[in-house]
């Protein structure tokens, strides 16, 4: 029976659109691809070992006759293309209808109703970048003490402050506030606390003391019948948050994405049995957000880096599965996410090897293999893989 699985979270690695990308307005989406088209001198010889190239055409990333892991790619069942939604149904939740937008900022009624209850007004309000509007509005917020309101494609409500201007415990008493009011029929998937540090406009940063609000599934997750087998649940970055801690045993946030393969590692060398479940966000935040395709590449490069390292650390009865939760394309136009498959690579030093797994239905298929692989009762969303996989 299998010890411990790591699930990485390649956070917005997606590896083309989906059929219905149209309706999303993402034809032509396909990050890692068009990443690999745009950043010459990309190599990812780690993930290439595992199949990555045999899921598809990548720039430098050769397709390989004997690939290490077992490998394919899984559509997303759920509407909408956001991280709660992506995470929700690799954890075996459909969502049938997507979490609630607004796409032309937050209703007044919302807005005031929020300015009552923190006994300020608010500035922004609107869709917007995180980093484009913080040097927008960051030295009026200096001067009136307004937080900065903000949305964009995903269902967030998002609120950034200067960590000397509304110190983290009133920006994080905010952002409680905000979660209490957003339910019902103006429900958001995720409050967002967003501060930053500097001193004028060009200067502002975003600080790693971001925190998410969010809401509790709405059905029972993978993450819940582990923890109800008794064994761990250990979630690295915006895991406890996305699930808003429901079935989580142990938790820990971290820096940026190295900081969270080091704390992948550290959970990895316990004795706990069960899952390790891992959000790398720099690729979504820093990178598909912003458009940055050299940073992407760069970034997947460094992660690849360290994947010999992961796959060190693992005990003989032990899984590895790498995906993602959506696409982030940064080289569109847009900055939004990006309706795309995602990829999965899994590997074990007692599964098989060059295994095609094709294309799953729903990342569903995700949550129900590793709880088939913990052994773990259920009855979860999803078809497992399970015999494809295993010697």
């Amino acid at each position: 029976m299998t010890k411990k699985v790591t699930l990485v979270v390649l956070d917005s690695v997606g590896v083309g659109e989906l059929p219905d990308a149209k309706e999303y307005g993402d034809v032509g989406s396909n990050t890692l691809a068009n990443i690999s088209k745009k950043v010459e001198k990309i190599q990812l010889p780690n993930m290439e070992k595992l199949g990555l190239g045999n899921i598809i055409d990548i720039h430098n990333v050769k397709p390989v006759e004997n690939a290490l892991g077992c490998y394919g790619k899984a559509m997303e069942k759920s509407k909408g293309k956001d991280t709660v939604t992506g995470h929700w149904e690799i954890g075996g939740i459909v969502l049938e209808k997507p979490l609630k937008t607004y796409p032309d900022g937050f209703p007044k009624n919302i807005i005031e109703e929020f300015e009552s209850k923190i006994g300020r007004k608010v500035l922004g309000n609107k869709v917007a970048s995180g980093t484009v509007i913080i040097d927008e509005l960051g030295e009026e917020h200096q001067k009136t003490g307004y937080p900065i309101v903000y949305t964009s494609a995903d269902s967030v409500f998002q609120i950034a402050a200067h960590e000397e201007v509304i110190p983290l415990d009133k920006l994080y008493e905010m952002c409680q506030i905000a979660r209490d009011m957003l339910v019902g029929d103006k429900m958001v998937g995720r409050v967002i606390a967003r501060p930053f540090l500097g001193s004028e406009k060009g200067d502002f940063k975003r600080t790693s003391n971001r925190r998410d609000y969010a809401i509790d599934p709405f059905e029972k997750t993978m993450l819940e019948y582990i923890k109800e087998d008794n064994k761990a649940v250990m979630a690295v970055g915006k895991i406890e948050d996305i699930f808003n801690k429901k079935g989580i045993t142990d938790a820990v946030h971290t820096k940026d994405n190295m900081d969270g393969v080091e704390k992948t590692l550290e959970y990895m060398k316990t004795d706990k049995e069960g899952l390790i479940f891992t959000n790398l966000v720099d690729f979504d935040m820093k990178f598909g957000h912003r458009n940055n395709v050299e940073g992407y590449a760069e970034a997947l490069m460094e992660f690849d880096k360290k994947l010999p390292e992961i796959m060190e650390a693992m005990g003989d009865e032990d899984i590895l599965i790498l995906t993602a939760d959506h696409g982030c394309d940064p080289t569109t136009p847009g900055t939004d996410h990006t309706r795309e498959y995602t990829p999965i690579l899994v590997y074990g030093k007692n599964l098989k090897n060059n295994v095609n797994l094709g294309i799953r239905k729903s990342f569903c298929d995700i949550g129900k293999t590793v709880l088939d692989l913990l052994n773990v009762s259920n009855e979860l969303n999803g078809e497992s893989f399970l015999k494809e996989i295993i010697k």
